[in-house]
């Protein structure tokens, strides 16, 4: 495994490359904690360069682990929405947003069954050139090229984020 550092919002962050497995590379890995919802932010909007439409994102990590923080960073950096143009669609389940790009900000927690995921119609999003981000993406289990990042509270204002870009 080779390691590489970059500079993301003035740090330098690793990102290592793991090898190649029989079906899954692992291309892209970011291995960061974020002090505060501001850096959480700008990491999102530092990742956002690495998305090119049709992209899946899936976000896991407990409530308040900062999902829907770094969607904001993510949404602005793609130039969809502004930052406070973006929230949680926990209950209305799919928001979308356009400007110089769409991007679908999807929340399953709420969704038990695989009924009820099919009736989001996912596939659709799926085959627009958007990014597509979904919030509790462990549901999904989608066999599609991907990001899978996990967010893990670490105190009030600290995350750990973990990115693997997953192609199959």
């Amino acid at each position: 495994m080779s390691e590489r550092v970059v500079e993301t919002g003035g740090r330098q962050r690793p990102v290592a490359d793991e090898p190649k497995g029989p079906v899954v590379a692992r291309q892209r890995r970011y291995d960061i904690v974020t002090h505060s919802p501001e850096e959480t932010l700008a990491f999102g909007r530092e990742l956002a360069r690495f998305l090119k439409p049709p992209c899946l994102v899936l976000l896991e990590g407990e409530l308040g682990s900062g999902k829907t923080v770094l969607t904001k960073g993510i949404a602005a950096g793609l130039g969809a929405a502004s930052e406070s143009e973006v929230n949680s669609p926990t209950f209305a389940l799919v928001h979308e947003y356009k400007g110089e790009s769409k991007v679908y900000h999807i929340d399953l927690y709420r969704i038990e069954s695989a009924q009820e995921l099919a009736t989001l119609g996912l596939e659709e999003m799926f085959g627009e050139q958007a990014t597509v981000i979904v919030e509790w993406g462990e549901k999904l289990g989608a066999p599609l090229p991907r990001f899978e990042i996990r967010l893990e509270h670490q105190g009030e204002n600290n995350r750990h984020i973990l990115v693997e870009e997953l192609t199959h």
